[in-house]
């Protein structure tokens, strides 16, 4: 039977390329109808509810990006110097980001030369808003590959609930909010990697997570544990070769690139952890690990977003790399729920819950099979239970669609300023006026800039305002003759006279 089949698939063969030749139709044209056809059904087998979840949860995060950005709400000055970024790399050049510092460039600080992915859709509509609507729809991807994921191991109703509770999970949430970051890219690239490994998928599990590395450098510690992971799960040497991948990039981006490119030649960030200081006190670093009341909130949210039953997977130790560095650092901001260092652990959280229900209703115990009833109904119930002490929340509110008062003043002085001219500036206006204009923040040393901006309801100036902008910018740089050229709605706007 197996050679009757083998001879018949040889003479199906033969006949299809001799008519393809009879017709006329070259090979290549052959090759070409062949594509398409496995294209076609392989977009035919995509579970449609999936797409049409990652689709509405990115629609939800633009909706909340353009109100943000209507609202003139800038939670941090990250905005501004991912713009400069995209801005450059859209020109063809170097990362320079004069507003971390004259001549500063990016891949000193961080490593995430995959941000380069930004040029096109920077070049094509050069704005701050651009980047925030491409981490929306990088989320929503995610979205998408979790629910299908969901759907193809646990079922049609489990994999979509699945895909709503973790698109407003508070980690996406909290990213949303926090404006754009490098992790846009490491969202849906955890979810494609995690995602091949459930579906038993070595080539694409190491492909998508190889990645991460090129995202951001403390994303190496991840790798190594989904190389682990992959290698334990299906057995395969491959994941081993992850593993030393990620360890190699991530002393290559540390010990290497990041000094070679840092103005001060060093790693910025080495002094976030004291290593020194834990290897001395292992007692006291333990301790330290777990001490913490932001710390307490980020597990028990990550233990009720994931309806508990992730802890059955495997996967769930992929969560680990970044939940140490975070609680090992003498930043106490790395510790809680807000910003955006969650983003990155909620794929891994709501694909090991996929996971974990999925094991558990193989179990040849009947009381376990029946605890993995409640894992999805219960993170489906702790996500709307959590909804409204969450970012999102204001989306209820009227208000939220209303633009800023001080809207069309500050477009109004933002026109007044020449493109290309040199303005010093708030964090507040930075990604607003990037595009057009070379950005100084004010913070920093910067050479006398062509145009200064004071403006009264930027929390950068800590708590004195100028309440003067030519006696501030005229005494800022000593020898500078400065004008006013617009003052209203608490915006004052200089220029230097030459």
């Amino acid at each position: 039977m197996a050679a009757t089949g083998d001879s018949g698939t040889g003479a199906d063969r033969a006949g299809s390329t001799a008519r393809a030749r009879g017709s006329g139709v070259t090979g290549a044209e052959d090759r070409l109808r062949r594509l398409r056809t496995r294209t076609s059904a392989a977009v035919r087998r995509q579970p449609a509810a999936a797409w049409l979840t990652g689709l509405a949860a990115a629609a939800l995060y633009t909706v909340f990006s353009v109100t943000q950005w209507n609202q003139l709400g800038s939670p941090s000055w990250d905005l501004g110097i991912f713009t400069q970024l995209a801005k450059a790399y859209a020109g063809l050049g170097a990362p320079i980001v004069p507003i971390k510092g004259e001549g500063f460039n990016l891949l000193g600080d961080h490593f995430h030369p995959l941000l380069v992915l930004l040029a096109p859709a920077y070049a094509l509509a050069p704005s701050g808003l651009t980047l925030l609507i491409v981490q929306d729809l990088l989320f929503g991807l995610s979205v998408a590959v979790v629910a299908r994921a969901g759907m193809r191991l646990i079922g049609p109703r489990s994999g979509v609930a699945v895909g709503i509770a973790y698109a407003l999970s508070w980690g996406l949430q909290s990213a949303v909010a926090a404006q754009f970051h490098e992790i846009a890219f490491a969202v849906p690239l955890l979810a494609l990697s995690l995602e091949a490994v459930l579906m038993r998928r070595v080539l694409p599990a190491v492909v998508w997570g190889g990645l991460l590395v090129f995202v951001k450098e403390d994303l190496g510690l991840t790798v190594m544990a989904l190389g682990l992971v992959l290698a334990w799960r299906l057995r395969t040497v491959a994941g081993l070769w992850l593993t030393a991948w990620g360890a190699l990039w991530l002393i290559v981006s540390v010990r290497l690139v990041l000094p070679a490119l840092n103005a001060a030649g060093q790693y910025d960030y080495s002094d976030r952890i004291d290593v020194g200081a834990m290897l001395g006190d292992p007692a006291g670093a333990v301790v330290g690990l777990v001490s913490g009341a932001a710390k307490y909130e980020t597990l028990l949210l990550l233990l009720l977003a994931g309806g508990l039953l992730f802890l059955r997977s495997p996967l769930g130790l992929v969560l680990v790399p970044t939940l140490l560095w975070r609680f090992a650092s003498n930043e106490e901001w790395y510790w809680g729920p807000e910003w955006h260092y969650s983003a990155v652990l909620m794929p891994v959280l709501f694909l090991a819950l996929v996971d974990g229900v999925r094991l558990l209703r193989g179990s040849p115990r009947g009381w376990i099979r029946t605890t993995a009833l409640v894992g999805v109904p219960a993170a489906a119930v702790a996500c709307l239970l959590l909804l409204p002490a969450q970012k999102f929340a204001v989306l209820a509110d009227p208000a939220t669609y209303r633009p800023s008062e001080r809207w069309d003043a500050a477009h109004r002085m933002m026109e007044l300023i020449p493109a290309g001219s040199t303005v010093e500036s708030g964090v507040v206006l930075m990604a607003y006026l990037a595009p057009e204009t070379r950005v100084y923040w004010l913070g920093n040393t910067n050479p006398a800039p062509d145009y200064l901006i004071v403006d009264a309801d930027d929390w950068s100036w800590g708590a004195v305002r100028p309440g003067d902008a030519e006696a501030h910018a005229e005494q800022h740089y000593p020898g500078s003759d400065y004008t006013l050229v617009f003052s209203e709605a608490g915006y004052q706007l200089v220029r230097l006279e030459r």
